[in-house]
């Protein structure tokens, strides 16, 4: 019965950081501020715990999220064997520039932070 108090635990935070962010207009996606709030939320034991035990029965049945995925694309394997080679190439090409842009931003941050 926690494991249920926490996943309602998580669709609250969700729906206050959805209505927030709606209603204010602001710049984020409803569920980061609902984590956000949820960050705040979990220094008290009765958000803390059954949020818990929730994510502990989420992590549990993790491999289920992945059957939708996997019937995806058994049923677009035309696609895949016909774009496959460069949707790989994009996917390689955006990962590789990600950590590109990661590393120069590093580098950016340390030369100000040694500056001031």
């Amino acid at each position: 019965m926690n494991g249920l108090r926490g996943m309602a635990w998580l669709l609250v935070f969700q729906s206050i950081g959805e209505v927030l962010s709606r209603g204010l207009s602001l710049p984020l996606p409803g569920p980061v501020v609902g984590l956000v709030l949820l960050l705040a939320g979990l220094h008290f034991s009765a958000v803390r715990e059954p949020v818990a035990e929730g994510a502990n029965f989420l992590l549990a049945h993790l491999s289920l999220l992945f059957i939708p995925v996997g019937v995806g694309v058994m049923t677009h394997l035309g696609l895949l064997g016909q774009y496959g080679g460069r949707m790989l190439f994009v996917v390689v090409l955006s990962t590789w520039i990600g950590l590109a842009v990661t590393v120069l931003v590093l580098h950016a941050s340390e030369r100000t932070a040694s500056k001031g």
